[in-house]
């Protein structure tokens, strides 16, 4: 099966999603906006190499940008990217609104073979 590139994209997005201290991660960059890589990782009973690698996932993703200032890295949330994944829940959802509606009128008509 050929997976075209949003689809790749919401693969990896839905991958980086589901690691609850990458959630985190994004959820307090979110909360508190652009902050350093040193300073995310005092948050977090592990090693900065840890949290480098959370936030290497998520910058895969494109749930995460870093800007370099120096010796300095800035990790900010791009929360544009999460509306791969809100347009996809969106199509789930009305998929299921038209098969609840057509249960519902089955139903009201007595069954599929009530004509």
């Amino acid at each position: 099966m050929v997976e075209h590139e949003s689809d790749k994209n919401l693969t990896l997005l839905l991958k980086a999603m589901s690691d609850s201290t990458r959630r985190a991660l994004l959820t307090q960059l979110c909360q508190q906006g652009a902050s350093r890589v040193t300073d995310l990782a005092n948050y977090y009973d592990m090693s900065l190499n840890a949290i480098s690698k959370h936030i290497k996932v998520l910058e895969k993703a494109e749930l995460v940008t870093r800007k370099t200032i120096g010796r300095t890295h800035w990790i900010e949330a791009n929360i544009q990217q999460i509306s791969l994944a809100e347009n996809w829940f969106k199509e789930l959802k009305s998929i299921w609104e038209l098969r609840l509606e057509k249960l519902d009128e089955i139903m009201k008509n007595g069954g599929p073979n009530n004509d």
